[in-house]
């Protein structure tokens, strides 16, 4: 369930009120249960997944991929799984907790565990997102975000692209206002 931190420290868990905030910056959140059934639940439980596994996840959200291919033109799919045996794993949630854009769309759709998109306000105020299990986020191209994975160590997403090229992130100058 997605949840808002304001800088300030207040927070909300409307959807329609995270709805709301979210789209004045373009950005849209969606709920879609995650995958369901024993063998599903199995493969979002464990810790890491092999190539076939990843493989057989992406499976169970098949129907998924081919609505956001008919109405977005999104042309691939894969599934990350980062958790805290990750090899080099600092060093790879490091590229991205600084404030940065991509030139394209930035698309989720977490199937489990948790992590933080921070967001840029046009007025320059900066709020954190949680995302988790079942949320789905499009962050179009050229907002200015971060991702962070906080104090949770493990969160799988299904990662859909138009173009992958354009999913490098791209460094601002701004700061950070939430540590």
């Amino acid at each position: 369930m997605a949840r808002i931190i304001a800088s300030d420290g207040t927070e909300t868990t409307d959807f329609e009120r995270i709805q709301g905030r979210l789209a004045r910056l373009g950005i849209a959140l969606n709920a879609w249960p995650a995958p369901g059934g024993a063998r599903a639940r199995a493969l979002l439980e464990k810790k890491a997944l092999s190539d076939a596994e990843k493989e057989e996840l992406l499976g169970f959200v098949q129907n998924r991929f081919e609505e956001l291919q008919r109405t977005k033109g999104y042309t691939t799919r894969d599934l990350i799984v980062i958790h805290e045996d990750v090899p080099g794993l600092a060093d790879m949630l490091a590229k991205f907790d600084k404030v940065h854009f991509h030139t394209d769309d930035e698309v989720r759709y977490i199937v489990a565990g948790r992590g933080f998109f921070g967001f840029v306000e046009p007025d320059g105020g900066q709020f954190l997102l949680e995302v988790s299990a079942g949320d789905y986020i499009n962050v179009p191209a050229n907002a200015e975000h971060w991702f962070e994975m906080r104090d949770s160590k493990r969160i799988k997403a299904v990662r859909y692209f138009i173009d992958t090229s354009g999913w490098a992130p791209v460094y601002t100058e701004r700061q950070r206002a939430i540590a």
